[in-house]
């Protein structure tokens, strides 16, 4: 399309054919997300005419199609110059009715027309787009306090379209995730926390049933919708950015563990698709990571039908959720970075600081042993996944696993040799420092798990490097002569030696605390003899 005739019509034409022209473009361009640069000033004129329309008094109808046609236009990067300004933000900001100090805003209607909403969830849209394509937007944002607007808006609109909400929450998003000094401002200035809390209680209908107890969902309720889970989605992650600024002295442990209640709700809720209700867990596990670990304790205190003795009475059915919630992330074999290691450091700071939430994951992760006769890294059970999972690529994702794992162990060393074997563990006992064994640093209760009469009479046959008994291998020096035996011995000393003077590989030794050194300095230490036990004349 023509858009030099466009702009003509703009400079020139009523507001009905202003309209008509539009939204022909926009019925070309709905689904276009790469642009011609051929008409890239044309479209940055086109940005600058539609802006001058929507500062003059039209119709919602003509507001509308000029914002969707802004909304396309803004995909592209290079064409936001003249929307990314103060002027071009407090315009949108006044069309979707969101508040901003120092800036005539006219108030939020009660009741609105279908017209007057499209043309408040069109400009909602077209703030998301330019503040995600836009650094100079993000800025002018934080400087006329947008996300503030935001947060007053959204306190006033308890009971708004859903689409005025969702994409007023989708900006706050943005917003939070984009500028550190917004989320700093929103979690000191303007109890956002409270807000989003409320806002999430609402979309997922909260009934609470004690102070930190959620009324358990019904089996037989119907899955929650997809408009009302899009809303409890985007909170959720607006509050994920919140809660990542520093809270210490802002809000009290009660609202803090009020959201965690929240977020075991969540576990244990149904979403129409199985996609969707992943990616709800997904989004729970995340913002339980950002709060203090003792708030992890309301997960399992919520009453269980008969209790369960082992436990002390405790509800385990979250920490089921999160175990399951793993081994898919496991089995995807995909995005572990971002998809897997969320919710490893949460059961592993879950199960460091609190004695029944290690207990049972122990008794799922690690049952006692029996069939020691295949590697630990072999086999479909969780174990064999995470055993796999400490000697990954991927730094973070080796070092989550673990962790995971020596924690379930109670941070000792003989008992996470015993699961894993020391060719898997050795990397995070190098990390450590703990090659020589010992323990971690945290304290865990006294009471130990006893082993399988199985597993106590294959102990002296397991191969300690490995984690299983392996069968008996051929001696390769057997049949040699002990000159032969001399002369092999001699030849590797010599490709080590050549090796390590080209420095392809640098031979380590074991420093008496455990820690590595280079072989020269771990000998010298080991032999240096101790100046106390020294004869003296």
């Amino acid at each position: 399309m023509d858009l030099n005739a466009i702009l003509m019509q703009i400079e020139n034409g009523s507001d009905e054919e202003i309209e008509r022209r539009l939204q022909e473009y926009n019925a070309e361009n709905c689904k276009t997300f790469a642009f011609d640069c051929k008409q890239e000033d044309a479209r940055i004129k086109l940005c600058q005419g539609i802006l001058a329309v929507l500062a003059q008094p039209v119709r919602p109808q003509c507001q509308s199609t000029c914002l969707e046609t802004m909304r396309i236009l803004s995909r592209d990067k290079r064409v936001l110059g003249p929307v990314a300004t103060h002027d071009g933000i407090v315009t949108l900001a006044r069309l979707a009715c969101v508040p901003l100090p120092d800036v005539d805003v006219e108030p939020l209607k009660k009741t609105e027309s279908a017209a007057e909403e499209r043309v408040v969830v069109e400009a909602l849209k077209c703030l998301c787009n330019v503040v995600f394509n836009s650094v100079a937007a993000q800025q002018v944002g934080a400087d006329v306090q947008l996300a503030q607007g935001l947060c007053a808006r959204l306190r006033l609109a308890s009971s708004a379209h859903h689409d005025m909400e969702l994409f007023s929450l989708r900006l706050l998003f943005l917003l939070s995730a984009l500028r550190p000094d917004v989320r700093r401002g929103l979690r000191q200035e303007s109890d956002a926390v409270e807000l989003l809390t409320g806002v999430l209680e609402r979309a997922l209908d909260v009934r609470w049933a004690g102070p930190y107890e959620v009324t358990c969902p019904d089996s037989q309720a119907p899955p929650i919708s997809l408009e009302r889970n899009e809303r409890a989605m985007e909170s959720l992650k607006a509050l994920f950015n919140i809660t990542m600024a520093d809270s210490s002295d802002q809000h009290n442990d009660h609202q803090l563990r009020r959201i965690a209640a929240i977020m075991r709700h969540i576990l244990m809720l149904r979403v129409q698709t199985e996609e969707k209700t992943e990616e709800a867990h997904s989004h729970a596990i995340n913002l339980l990571s950002n709060l203090p670990v003792s708030c992890l304790d309301v997960l399992i205190h919520v009453p269980v039908q008969g209790g369960l003795e082992e436990y002390d009475g405790k509800n385990m059915d979250a920490l089921q959720v999160l175990l399951d919630f793993m081994e898919k992330r496991i089995d995807k074999g995909s995005n572990y970075k971002e998809g897997l290691t969320p919710v490893l450091s949460l059961m592993t700071e879950g199960s460091r600081y609190h004695r029944e939430i290690r207990r049972y994951l122990k008794a799922k992760v690690l049952p006692p042993l029996k069939d020691v006769k295949e590697r630990p890294e072999v086999g479909s059970t969780v174990r064999n996944k995470l055993v796999r999972l400490m000697t990954h690529i991927d730094m973070g994702v080796k070092q989550g696993a673990a962790e995971f794992l020596f924690v379930l162990c109670k941070e000792s060393v003989d008992n996470l040799l015993k699961y894993t074997g020391y060719g898997n563990a050795a990397g995070l006992l190098v990390a450590r420092g703990l090659l020589a064994g010992g323990r971690g640093d945290t304290e865990y209760s006294p009471d130990e798990d006893s082993d399988t009469e199985e597993y106590k009479s294959a102990k002296p046959f397991i191969n300690p490097i490995t984690g299983h008994i392996e069968e008996p291998m051929p001696n390769p020096i057997e049949d040699m002569t002990e000159e032969q035996k001399e002369y092999e011995a001699q030849k590797l000393a010599n490709m080590i030696g050549e090796l390590s003077r080209q420095q392809l590989i640098r031979p380590m030794g074991v420093r008496k605390d455990g820690t590595l050194a280079p072989l020269e300095e771990a000998v010298h230490m080991c032999n240096v003899p101790d100046s106390s036990d020294s004869d003296t004349d």
